[in-house]
């Protein structure tokens, strides 16, 4: 059996290897028009700013490594030009002397990935204009920096790579600058989770130009315009393009196969596209969304390297089946850990879903051992049924445990209630007693038993203006001083039961503290003397940290861009 994979890294390498665990006599031949066959995408932000210094640790794998131990031919600057599925041969580049040749295929797996979205704008190409996606540009970015020393640069787009990218320039010492349309960065969040992010970037000294079209670049002054539709334009050293990436699918679409989203190859679950005996895998692959059904693109390389190993299962007789992705991701963002999984609260309604959340800030660990640390969590379900969807946690220590906790939770298919009956690891230094995982089950299955009634942000504006509404803020009387919402009466949570007749009845009572816990004891306070009660999803700490945000973002445009 003769396999061709077009394309290495996470979904090309990772099918070849296992090829030859399980066919110790296959023909393997991968073509990659890079110099690179295997490489760690995700950790090219860090070699440039020199968190990673030995560029050799970016790349997994060698061509010599990877024919030495699996007896592979990796063929790096090596372009397939062209697919011929009625005679199953794919025309190849060799980039290095422009030789051409056809090479016959039994089975062909296509891992182009996917390239660096760029748009059709005036000044797209200039020197100063860079992209990541390569260990090459990874390279260029870095030799640039070493050379010339820049001391400001504009990031556009604020995704993984925007952000990562971000924090590793400003760390070197340069004036970052994020620009994008949308007005909010990393889209897997939640507008209200969003936040957070954006505070931490600005703690660190990154400028946030949110909401702002770009319309073009010009070389100006020895560095780069940035042009904003109706808006002054922006200056720096140097620019990065990181507005997201397109699926790399031309020798798809040319040779016939069936595309589907942003061109993207459409595969079943046995990742066999449309043409008989040809595979793809990676970033340039529609999937099936987890959670929604929905198709969808995912580019992470998890997914990439799971289809890999299921294309290799089939192409070896086996029968693997790729159940769809869940878009579980963990990003690092200075002293900060933003993770999220399923899908958020925003897409979960795009998709007609009637769904409710919980909003809490648990401690990382039991909190009388030292350094614990606020974590704050937003949980997705389905009204109703309680079917676990998502998840989003921002913090500074276990984000990651909790996250993949409830991954895990999601694949599995349990109820968002059942979050409470899992039986998890505890330490002091570790954890609590009631994990924070835990903690989001009791909410949500008091939210099931009729124990708790909530309110949400999107509430507050309409409750404000509501003359029928009794709004109690249940902080302490020094806390209260130090930020409160307007309209709100303090009465501290210890003295409610002795001053209970200030509380009007026979009006909904809604109650806000710093985290939530505390406006819930209140709330059963009240309910047990015949109130009826809804508590704030997230207490005033996530209100704060929302409203200053979004407070910010607003004056940028009533103050030209003073974030």
């Amino acid at each position: 059996m003769k396999v061709i994979i077009v394309g290495g890294v996470a979904g090309g390498a990772t099918a070849a290897a296992r090829i030859r665990r399980l066919n110790e006599h296959a023909e393997i031949t991968v073509f990659e028009r890079s110099g690179y066959i295997s490489y760690a995408n995700c950790g090219l932000p860090y070699y440039i700013g020199d968190v990673i210094t030995d560029p050799e640790e970016l790349t997994l794998q060698t061509p010599e490594s990877f024919f030495k131990r699996f007896r592979i031919n990796m063929k790096i600057h090596h372009e397939v030009i062209s697919i011929h599925p009625e005679r199953k041969t794919v025309s190849v580049k060799n980039l290095e002397n422009g030789e051409i040749f056809e090479e016959k295929y039994d089975k062909l797996i296509l891992s182009p990935g996917a390239k660096p979205t760029q748009p059709r704008l005036p000044g797209v190409g200039i020197d100063k204009l860079f992209t990541l996606r390569t260990v090459e540009d990874t390279f260029r970015i870095k030799e640039y920096i070493n050379k010339n020393h820049p001391k400001s640069a504009v990031l556009a787009g604020g995704g993984f790579i925007g952000l990562e990218l971000a924090e590793n320039l400003r760390e070197l010492g340069m004036d970052v600058t994020i620009v994008q349309r949308p007005k909010q960065l990393m889209n897997p969040f939640d507008p209200d989770m969003a936040s957070m992010i954006h505070n931490e970037m600005r703690k660190h000294g990154i400028k946030l130009v949110l909401g702002y079209t770009v319309e073009g670049f010009k070389e100006k002054d020895n560095g780069v315009e940035v042009l904003l539709k109706d808006n002054p334009s922006l200056q720096a050293d140097m620019v990065v393009l990181a507005i997201g990436v397109t699926p790399d699918t031309v020798l798809a679409k040319e040779a016939g196969l069936e595309l589907g989203i942003k061109e993207s190859i459409v595969v079943n679950d046995r990742m066999e596209t449309s043409v008989p005996d040809i595979y793809a895998a990676g970033d340039a692959v529609q999937v099936k969304h987890y959670v929604t059904g929905n198709d969808a693109l995912i580019s992470l390389a998890g997914p990439a390297n799971k289809q890999g190993r299921i294309i290799a299962d089939n192409i070896c007789g086996g029968d693997s089946r790729y159940l769809g992705s869940q878009g579980s991701s963990v990003i690092k963002v200075f002293d900060m850990t933003a993770a999220t999984t399923g899908i958020n609260e925003t897409n979960a309604k795009k998709s007609g879903l009637d769904v409710d959340t919980v909003i809490l800030s648990p401690m990382s660990h039991a909190g009388y051992y030292p350094g614990g640390k606020v974590m704050t969590m937003k949980v997705v379900f389905e009204k109703e049924t309680y079917r676990l969807l998502g998840a989003q946690i921002i913090g500074y220590e276990g984000v990651d445990k909790r996250i993949d906790v409830l991954a895990t939770a999601i694949h599995a298919g349990l109820k968002a209630t059942q979050l409470k009956d899992l039986d998890l690891a505890y330490a002091p230094p570790y954890s609590s007693a009631k994990d924070p995982v835990n903690m989001a089950g009791f909410m949500i299955d008091n939210i099931a038993k009729g124990t708790l009634k909530q309110w949400h942000l999107e509430d507050m504006d309409k409750i404000s203006k509501d003359k029928n509404a009794v709004l109690l803020d249940v902080r302490t009387v020094g806390e209260f001083s130090r930020g409160h919402i307007n309209g709100f009466k303090n009465i501290p949570v210890d003295e409610l039961r002795e001053r209970i007749n200030e509380v009007e009845k026979g009006k909904p009572v809604y109650l806000i503290c710093q985290s939530g816990l505390r406006s819930y004891i209140a709330s059963r306070i009240l309910e047990g003397n015949g109130y009826e009660t809804y508590n704030f999803s997230g207490g005033f700490r996530f209100y704060d940290a929302v409203a200053n945000d979004h407070a910010l973002i607003e004056r940028s445009y009533a103050c030209g861009m003073d974030y």
